[in-house]
């Protein structure tokens, strides 16, 4: 490090000497009449102390900001990483002096902040942020070790990733919705997740001038978070196809619950409206998940039976309570029948498995394959929404995976942005590629549906729905909003359990999709954070 570095450690470190233990030891060679040869250390074990923890975490931290990285890395439990990346912190971010103060102490827990002096381009930025570690006993040493994680150096990053300094790789941007309402991360946190992918695919188009930063860079050298300015760029003006009031929706709703997703888009144009993530600094589940949708895969079963004429919204249709799909046998929620006289709207408005499941002989294992693809805009691996998305899995299946795929479980993966689209085209009769950044700013081409649906097929996939939210599994939910309403509800299995929550729905020209992770039946988690966000969709 360059001259001038120096470290603060705050009064939580006590200066410990140990002189009186040296002593002690002398003395006992001595009156045993040691041969002078030392025993071999004796190796710790247990939980470390807090005394061990103050002393590791001391010397740790006055390693890194004496320029010391192997030093500093000799005191974790992976010097191997710790010391490339506590150098490339002090070169990389150009350092002149750092500053370290330990905070209260947590057990075994350090929190410390950090000041440092950045020179960037001629210019002298101050950074300051906060930050922990923990101290932990060595396996094999017995000695208490700092627990090496990156996000000791800075609490934002992860495995792989690393800081990084300079000019910017683009201009910052100020994203606005599409009434130009500014969207900033701290009201509509969720952004966070695709501010970055935004900025770099569109920051040269709108207008702005790049200044100088610090910014994470993972392991491949793609830039993300931006998490100190250190000469400000001219941000350029990016409209998205966002709604300000349906985003704050969103954002509210998903912290209902520990671990949420939704997406939501209007039928009519594509337009994605909101999405957002809790937690929403972590993976961006709303565009980029792979699960199995669970029941809400239903409508597109669906539609493929009516396409077939293998089933008629307003027929009659079974309902038992076990069916055999491929060798395996299939139940519904908690084992429930339906008479005999009822139809197969009643069978979808209840989400009654056994009525999908009984006609999976009758396809060919690549049947849902198509109708997906053809009509749902599916498992393409073409939408170019303008930023990253996973655009959903539906392969080709067999057997008893063919059987469960009907009813969204087996090798189906989808996200809730997939699963809006579903919702929006049954509501549309097409399917309209999901967009964030208007196409006029790139002239990107879109995917389009190979076929649309029949009027007659798509009039009863939304009276069947209509159903589901009025009567039926999603009535709880969907009723009280009242208007042009259209549901499904779903829940993925996981080890024979109900785990995972799964909801999609339309009002009026919105549709939305969510997934709660242990969230149960599809109604009572997922359900209201659909519900919350079609009711301020506009």
């Amino acid at each position: 490090m360059k001259t001038g570095a120096r470290v603060i450690v705050g009064g939580v470190f006590a200066t410990m000497v140990g002189f009186a233990g040296v002593g002690s030891y002398n003395l006992y060679q001595g009156l045993t009449g040691s041969s002078g040869v030392s025993p071999a250390p004796e190796v710790k074990s247990g939980p470390v102390s807090e005394a061990e923890a103050r002393k590791t975490a001391r010397a740790f931290l006055t390693a890194w900001a004496k320029g010391k990285p192997e030093q500093a890395a000799a005191l974790t439990d992976n010097a191997a990483s710790a010391g490339p990346a506590l150098d490339s912190f002090q070169e990389d971010l150009h350092i002149s002096e750092l500053k370290l103060t330990a905070a209260e102490q947590d057990g075994v827990k350090i929190p410390f902040s950090v000041r440092a002096e950045l020179v960037v381009d001629g210019k002298t930025s101050t950074w300051t942020y906060d930050s922990s570690l923990r101290v932990k006993r060595g396996e094999r040493s017995g000695k208490a070790l700092v627990d090496w994680q990156a996000s000791v150096i800075h609490p934002k990053l992860k495995r792989g990733e690393s800081l990084a300094a300079g000019a910017a790789k683009a201009p910052p941007v100020e994203v606005v919705d599409r009434n130009g309402t500014v969207l900033d991360t701290e009201t509509y946190p969720s952004l966070s997740a695709v501010l970055p992918q935004l900025r770099q695919e569109y920051g040269d188009d709108a207008g702005g001038s790049p200044g100088s930063e610090v910014w994470i860079s993972d392991a491949h050298g793609e830039t993300g978070e931006t998490l100190h300015t250190i000469k400000k760029g001219k941000p350029g003006k990016l409209r998205t196809t966002l709604d300000a009031a349906t985003q704050r929706a969103a954002e509210q709703a998903v912290r209902k619950f520990d671990t949420s997703s939704v997406a939501a888009v209007q039928p009519s144009t594509g337009r994605i409206l909101a999405f957002a993530n809790n937690p929403a600094d972590g993976f961006n589940t709303a565009f980029l998940g792979k699960q199995p949708p669970g029941s809400t895969m239903k409508v597109v079963s669906a539609a493929m039976l009516l396409e077939k004429g293998l089933v008629s919204a307003y027929k009659k249709a079974e309902c038992p309570k076990y069916a055999n799909g491929g060798g395996r046998q299939f139940h519904n929620l908690n084992k429930f029948e339906i008479t005999p006289d009822d139809t197969f709207a009643e069978s979808f408005a209840r989400s009654c498995n056994t009525a999908f499941i009984k006609f999976a002989g009758d396809l060919g294992n690549g049947d849902l394959t198509r109708t997906a693809r053809e009509v749902f805009g599916l498992g393409r691996d073409d939408w170019k929404i303008g930023v990253p998305t996973a655009d959903g899995t539906i392969p080709e299946a067999g057997g008893p995976n063919k059987a469960a795929a009907l009813i969204g479980q087996g090798q189906l993966q989808m996200n809730p942005l997939n699963m809006a689209s579903v919702a929006a085209t049954a509501k549309a009769g097409i399917f309209k590629q999901p967009i964030l950044v208007p196409v006029e700013l790139d002239n990107r081409p879109l995917a389009k549906a190979s076929r649309a649906l029949s009027p007659s097929v798509a009039e009863q996939l939304r009276t069947m729905m209509r159903r589901t939210a009025t009567s039926g599994t999603g009535a709880k939910v969907m009723a009280p909003l009242g208007g042009d309403i259209g549901a499904k509800t779903g829940s993925a299995e996981a080890d024979g359990e109900d785990a995972t929550s799964w909801f999609l729905g339309y009002r009026g020209d919105i549709a939305a999709a969510a997934v709660v992770q242990q969230g149960g039946h599809g109604g009572d988690a997922a359900g209201p954070v659909v519900a919350d966000v079609l009711r301020a969709g506009r």
